[in-house]
């Protein structure tokens, strides 16, 4: 069984503008280039304005530049140190709970602990890995007495997991770029039970991405864009794999790594519900998705991060 150690940062901060107005920013801290950092608005901002942390004030030098914007996502430059910025969402920010869930009764305190897995160790995502919210330490155990292995990858959530589809997507057949690591004895050592006739269990969507962009590589030997480190002995790989996806899985598609997969019931229009479909079809179910989702819903199952969850096998 694989899983997603990431760990969501209060990336979530209300802001002030230069005209005196408030504004709600999410930061996609995973998307970091240089002192630049891509960010999702709850209202209008301005490229050419100033974005201050601290409300009280604007003689702050806390404060962002709005350089550019792509649709609903807005380019922002901090001038001081990325350690400086993990600081100010560490000081002003709060966890990216769903916006629909409207009110929580948790305060910030307790939602910086509840809103993560209980594996959680690698900070820098900007939304939980959901299928992972459902592992307790009871269920560990469980799992743990019929000889079940955990193993862990680590794929910071941003945009190329949570975000609408678009017609560029379809287009480029790419998401956005999503950060990843997986420790090369990890990746020998899942090889090697693979080869041995061993079933993956792959929690979550964020996991399936990790290892199918991985598996693109080692097998196919064809590296994207995405700056990935590695050793190319493929039959032995000491040094981690470290770089960024863009993989778009939708059907038809062949998966080389997973076996069974854990997952939500997702949100609509998403790049979530292409790959669920194609791993259906690739395991040759005899329902399409929207018909899965249409007994979810007559049996009043609970949809989205919080909700219920399914096992494909």
């Amino acid at each position: 069984m694989v899983l997603n150690n990431t760990k969501v940062l209060p990336a979530r901060v209300a802001m002030k503008k230069e005209n005196g107005g408030k504004v709600i920013i999410l930061f996609l801290v995973n998307e970091i280039v240089g002192n630049t950092v891509p960010v999702i608005v709850d209202r209008k901002i301005t490229v050419g304005e100033k974005i201050y942390f601290d409300t009280s004030t604007s003689l702050s030098i806390n404060f962002l530049d709005v350089i550019s914007q792509n649709d609903n996502v807005f380019k922002v430059r901090f001038n001081f140190s990325r350690e400086h910025l993990f600081f100010l969402l560490k000081k002003y920010g709060t966890m990216p709970i769903p916006p629909y869930l409207k009110r929580s009764p948790l305060k910030r305190d307790e939602l910086l602990e509840k809103y993560q897995t209980i594996f959680a160790k690698k900070k820098g995502s900007a939304a939980a890995p959901t299928a992972s919210l459902h592992f307790t330490n009871k269920v560990f155990k469980r799992l743990d007495k019929k000889g079940i292995e955990r193993l862990f990858v680590t794929l910071h959530v941003g945009m190329g997991t949570f975000a609408p589809i678009t017609d560029e997507n379809i287009k480029q057949k790419k998401l956005h770029n999503e950060f990843y690591k997986i420790d090369g004895d990890i990746w020998k050592y899942v090889k090697t039970n693979k080869n041995n006739g061993k079933k993956l269990v792959a929690v979550g969507t964020t996991v399936v991405r990790t290892l199918e962009s991985i598996s693109k590589i080692t097998f196919e030997g064809t590296p994207t864009k995405s700056e990935v480190r590695f050793s190319c002995d493929k039959n032995y790989v000491t040094e981690p794999f470290v770089g960024k996806t863009d993989l778009f899985i939708f059907p038809p598609y062949d998966f080389k790594m997973v076996d069974v997969l854990i997952t939500n019931f997702h949100l609509p229009k998403s790049s979530l519900m292409m790959l669920v479909e194609a791993f259906l079809q690739f395991k040759g179910a005899n329902k399409k998705l929207i018909e899965l989702y249409n007994v979810a819903i007559k049996n009043n199952f609970r949809f989205y991060s919080f909700g219920d969850v399914m096992l494909i096998l």
